[in-house]
């Protein structure tokens, strides 16, 4: 956290200005205005001809910071990128052939397909529930998202990770739907899409890992941006790699990470356990309204007739249907009134299995 600063939920959720009930993180965040005029501010400076590419490196830098504060790492291991398929795509290649890499059935195509399309690899999925078990001496990989994407069940982390270290195996962990509001483990290699439960545009993107593990990963998308001194680092050889994971960045899309940097740091002032605590207790509430057992997710997933998303927009109700359900997800933006406003018109839309 930003030494020295705090700030109660009441008063980050002042820094919103969405009038609807946004159940709909799991889809992209809602951006604090601060964050909002930032970006809008590059490209009004775009426009009128006066952007100055290299000050908007600042913006890089505090996201990178201000991450790396939030999961508990150093900054020197956080790469960033666009997207999470392009660090995936780096672990993938890093493999030798003839791995075997160990996923969860249904998880997001995003960690799935880099390794599914490295030829040489052996992918194998399991339920979600059976892949602690599913670990053994023949696995070298283990790939999976803290937080599935469909439904919000949350993964076994800490015992997906203390089997894998047994059996001599790596772990990477996709934290796009968890990074924000879940306290998470610290496996061999993390990726987080920054445009969810981080608050951040589409088109920024974290990895970060342990020293040893960034190290195994090839730069093979290895541009200027990813010189050790970025801004001498533009033309000719001879090669010169910054000697951190900034060797595996991509040339930013400045605008996003203009309108990333004050969304991560006002996550940082509100504390993830204290947004962990908010969220999950929204989620519980909303249930609780629906008959159901409390859960450990900042996402519900339930089943309802077909057009109930569509009937929910109508109502100033924003949600989403994922694998054939209707997917509410609860943030820092989310209040009691937005919870009870859903619930409202979903009681009787609801379709509980007995």
């Amino acid at each position: 956290m930003i030494e020295g600063m705090s700030m109660p939920i009441s008063a980050a959720q002042q820094e919103f200005s969405a009038d609807v009930a946004y159940l709909n993180t799991a889809t992209y965040g809602l951006p604090p205005r601060a964050a909002h005029e930032a970006m809008l501010a590059a490209e009004r400076d775009r426009a009128a001809g006066l952007l100055v590419p290299a000050a908007l490196d600042e913006a890089v830098t505090r996201s990178r910071a201000s991450f790396a504060r939030l999961l508990g790492v150093p900054a020197e291991r956080v790469a960033v990128g666009p997207q999470v398929s392009y660090f995936a795509g780096l672990v993938a290649a890093s493999l030798p052939a003839g791995a075997t890499v160990l996923v969860a059935d249904g998880d997001f195509t995003s960690l799935l397909f880099p390794f599914a399309a490295r030829p040489g690899l052996t992918v194998r999925s399991v339920p979600l529930e059976r892949m602690v078990d599913a670990v053994d001496g023949g696995v070298d990989l283990v790939a999976v998202s803290a937080v599935q994407s469909a439904d919000g069940r949350v993964a076994p982390m800490a015992d997906l990770i203390g089997a894998a270290r047994a059996h001599g195996a790596r772990t990477l962990l996709d934290a796009t739907q968890a990074a924000g509001w879940l306290p998470l483990e610290q496996p061999d290699l993390l990726v987080c899409g920054g445009y969810k439960w981080l608050l951040g545009p589409r088109g920024t993107c974290f990895l970060t890992g342990t020293a040893e593990a960034l190290a195994a990963l090839p730069a093979i998308g290895a541009g200027w941006y990813a010189g050790d001194d970025v801004w001498d680092s533009i033309y000719g050889l001879p090669l010169r790699l910054a000697p951190d994971a900034r060797r595996l960045d991509l040339s930013p899309a400045w605008q996003s990470w203009a309108g990333h940097a004050p969304a991560l740091e006002l996550l940082e002032q509100v504390g993830v356990a204290a947004i962990h605590e908010h969220d999950v207790a929204l989620a519980n509430r909303f249930r609780t309204g629906l008959g159901l057992p409390p859960g450990d997710s900042a996402i519900v997933s339930v089943p309802v007739p077909a057009g109930t998303a569509e009937l929910l927009r109508e109502h100033g109700v924003i949600a989403s249907v994922r694998a054939g359900a209707l997917r509410c997800a609860f943030h820092l933006t989310t209040t009691e009134a937005d919870v009870d406003r859903a619930l409202d018109l979903l009681t009787d839309r609801v379709e509980i299995p007995v």
